[in-house]
């Protein structure tokens, strides 16, 4: 051999053992080993991720030592790339789940050999399985908020209606009995908020539920393993997936449309719906305590978000975060421990009771609860989904862009669907 080639053969030989060592860390170390500090950046407020570590530190024989750094969202992916750079990024970062794909290739994935597919689908929620990639499972599921629709009972009561909606079709005659107009067509009050994206709160969530419920995943994997845009995508929008979700979601701000009930000039869901002039509002589980305490007069109550009638399968997106390791991590093995104790079914019953908010395991939301917002939300959790992203502000962007193109009329459905379908392709693609 030459002496290249006993060079190269010496390399192949050190990545094969550096492989077979990274599979072997996963396997666990001895009892008696004492678990080293780890660092976790995230994006999830670190308030409530240090009173989660404490109160479950105060049950353990040994502490979970673990100094967790909150990142702005908008500054994590320069601090988190710099950090890496300079060598110095942290053992476990913590993040929604649509930014997981942003970053694969800079985490370890959990080999499949150390936590198995069918495990994973057995313990988490369905929503969890976005996170099942090609060489391991890309993070552990940490928190689950879906959302869910608030709904004002005095404006219900007084239009004589004595339930909530279920069903998207209900909203006709509902929009009849409730949204109210002045002698010039002036909106005063609105049974429904759809069609529009700059006031209201969460657009880019709920039309994603509504492509998603109309069948349209938003991005998948395609043969190549990579994501892709299934906006335009012929698997998908060739059944009109896309166009019917789009159609469905701009006729609220038509007003030639007989559901016209919400335009721009309107004030924001949120405060339309705390101040009584919005009936429902689609927003996550997580923010009742905040419209409780903004309005302690509103009354109001929550349910399910409304779905397509007659459809194979209920829908909502679910704002999930995970904990994935990072390349960086100064011993994965520790981390992979530690990480595992964060997940436990003990560990996440206590957290929620911390947030409010439902579980990722099947087996703590199947215990059920007697909680009249709890059982709405795990319910929910159950149905939750979501897609991968390369980023919330650039996809958002794209859905609003698509949006308004048809409902200023510069271009048909199908037409914007395409053009936004194109242009989420070319991000996904810098991620590649």
């Amino acid at each position: 051999m030459s002496k290249f080639q006993v060079i190269l053969t010496a390399v192949f030989v050190v990545c094969i053992v550096g492989g077979v060592i990274a599979f072997a860390t996963f396997r666990g170390g001895s009892a008696k080993d004492e678990l080293p500090a780890i660092t976790i950046w995230g994006t999830y407020p670190s308030s409530s991720f240090d009173a989660y570590i404490n109160k479950i530190n105060q049950t353990r024989a040994e502490a979970l030592k673990i100094t967790y750094v909150k990142v702005e969202e908008t500054n994590f992916d320069k601090k988190f790339i710099e950090a890496l750079a300079r060598g110095q990024g942290p053992d476990a970062i913590l993040i929604p789940q649509d930014y997981v794909y942003k970053y694969e290739d800079k985490i370890i994935p959990i080999p499949y050999e150390a936590l198995s597919e069918r495990s994973f689908r057995d313990t988490f929620i369905q929503q969890a399985e976005l996170y099942l990639g090609k060489n391991g499972v890309l993070a552990l599921p940490f928190i689950e908020d879906p959302l869910i629709m608030y709904w004002n009972r005095d404006t219900f009561t007084n239009a004589g209606i004595a339930i909530p909606p279920k069903y998207w079709d209900e909203f006709t005659e509902i929009n009849k009995k409730i949204t109210k107009k002045d002698v010039n067509s002036n909106i005063k009050r609105s049974a429904i908020a759809l069609g529009e994206f700059n006031n209201i709160v969460h657009a880019r969530e709920i039309l994603g539920t509504i492509l998603m419920q109309y069948g349209n995943p938003v991005t998948f994997r395609d043969k190549d393993y990579l994501i892709a845009s299934a906006l335009g995508d012929q698997g998908y929008s060739g059944s009109n997936s896309s166009i019917k979700a789009l159609d469905f979601f701009t006729q609220f701000s038509n007003p030639s449309n007989e559901n016209y009930s919400w335009n721009r000039s309107l004030t924001n869901t949120k405060n339309s719906f705390l101040s009584g002039n919005l009936a429902t509002y689609f927003g996550f589980a997580s923010e009742i305590s905040e419209i409780k305490g903004k309005n302690p007069n509103l009354d109001f109550d929550v349910t399910a978000f409304p779905q397509i009638r007659n459809s194979s399968g209920r829908v909502v997106y679910g704002n999930m975060y995970g904990i994935s390791i990072v390349r960086s991590a100064a011993n994965v093995n520790a981390t992979y421990t530690i990480l595992s104790s964060l997940i436990e079914a003990s560990s996440l019953n206590t957290l929620v009771s911390m947030t409010y908010l439902p579980s990722v395991r099947r087996d703590i939301i199947a215990s059920g609860s007697t909680d009249p917002y709890l059982s709405i939300f795990n319910n929910s959790a159950l149905v939750s989904r979501n897609w991968l992203d390369i980023g919330r502000i650039d996809s958002n962007k794209i859905l609003q862009n698509i949006t308004e193109l048809i409902t200023s009329g510069r271009k048909n459905a199908r037409e914007a669907i395409q053009s936004g379908s194109e242009e989420f392709n070319i991000l996904l693609n810098r991620n590649e």
